[in-house]
């Protein structure tokens, strides 16, 4: 099954949907289904994302974008310090 994924802002909606629809008495089966996704997407959804506004979901995305970006810099700066050190400990 393909990968959908959803923007953060699509999630957002389908989850505001979904709230509609668990308070008109729906089951979570039938909510699901309607929006589209599956249990475990939704209870996985609301749990990152429950209680958010649009606005915040994008920065959380933005922050979790860099905090990735950040953390391969580290990554590859400390790579090429480890050979830089292997590589002078031979010089002496």
């Amino acid at each position: 099954m393909a990968k959908k994924g959803f923007t953060p802002e699509q999630i957002i909606n389908k989850l505001r949907e979904a709230e509609i629809l668990l308070n008109q008495g729906a089951t979570i089966a039938v909510v699901t289904k309607k929006i589209g996704v599956s249990d475990y997407t939704y209870y996985r959804w609301r749990k990152e994302y429950g209680g958010m506004r649009v606005d915040q979901a994008r920065r959380l995305k933005e922050l979790e974008q860099e905090n990735s970006r950040l953390k391969r810099l580290v990554a590859d700066l400390s790579l090429d310090n480890a050979i830089l050190k292997e590589a002078t400990r031979g010089n002496f």
